[in-house]
């Protein structure tokens, strides 16, 4: 009789690489958020929130006089720092705070694909015209792409790829520069274009991202054992 097949070992746990994580202030504010009780869980789940805060902002921009754009662009610049600092605390509490849970990858994971998504397409809305909205949601199908590529390379045993030029942290760079260039160009009459630049970058370099990840787990798979 054969011996039982052994069950195989975990994945890799999927921590994208963060230079704030070595910071004293992160790191005591972690340490705090842990002391309090603060789940991971629930900070990944706060990320959503702040997502939506900053799309509702960047919608809000359709409708209100430039004297108010002014306030909400920076607004929406504000949720979307908000939802990256929960990236980042949601893992360092987890790790190093020991508040990993067996369910933590789901929520590591899954509020990602629905925060980069909403932002991005509010953004396309408030780009305007046939080629912001078209652009917002391509925008949030690549994010969405790029992870899945990440996803399915680590399923397959290869290295989990955070490379861009186009990751989460770098779309979201680009909304935050362009929000903030949105702000100051109201003084002068806002300029839609300027979102609209911002997501065709983004769209280029998901693509990018998309196909460098995609050939580096072809190449690990091919030359793996």
């Amino acid at each position: 009789m054969s011996e039982p097949t052994a069950a195989p070992p975990p994945p890799e746990f999927s921590r994208r690489p963060i230079a704030a994580r070595d910071t004293k202030w992160a790191a005591r504010l972690a340490a705090w958020l842990a002391k309090v009780g603060v789940t991971p869980n629930a900070i990944s789940v706060a990320g959503i929130v702040f997502s939506a805060a900053a799309g509702a902002a960047l919608l809000g921009t359709r409708r209100t006089p430039p004297a108010i754009d002014i306030v909400l662009f920076p607004f929406a610049v504000v949720g979307i720092q908000l939802r990256l600092l929960c990236n980042l605390f949601d893992g360092m509490v987890a790790v190093e705070g020991g508040k990993r849970s067996k369910s933590g990858e789901v929520f590591n994971d899954m509020p990602d694909r629905i925060a980069d998504p909403i932002i991005l397409i509010c953004a396309g809305y408030a780009a305007g015209g046939g080629w912001g909205v078209l652009l917002g949601w391509l925008a949030a199908l690549l994010a969405v792409m790029t992870a899945y590529v990440r996803v399915l390379g680590r399923s397959l045993g290869t290295k989990i790829y955070f490379i861009g030029p186009m990751a989460k942290q770098h779309c979201m760079a680009m909304l935050t520069a362009a929000c903030l260039v949105a702000a100051v160009a109201t003084f002068w009459g806002f300029d839609r274009r300027i979102l609209v630049i911002a997501l065709a970058i983004i769209c280029i370099g998901c693509v990018i991202t998309v196909i460098r990840r995609t050939l580096k787990i072809i190449h690990d798979l091919e030359t793996g054992p």
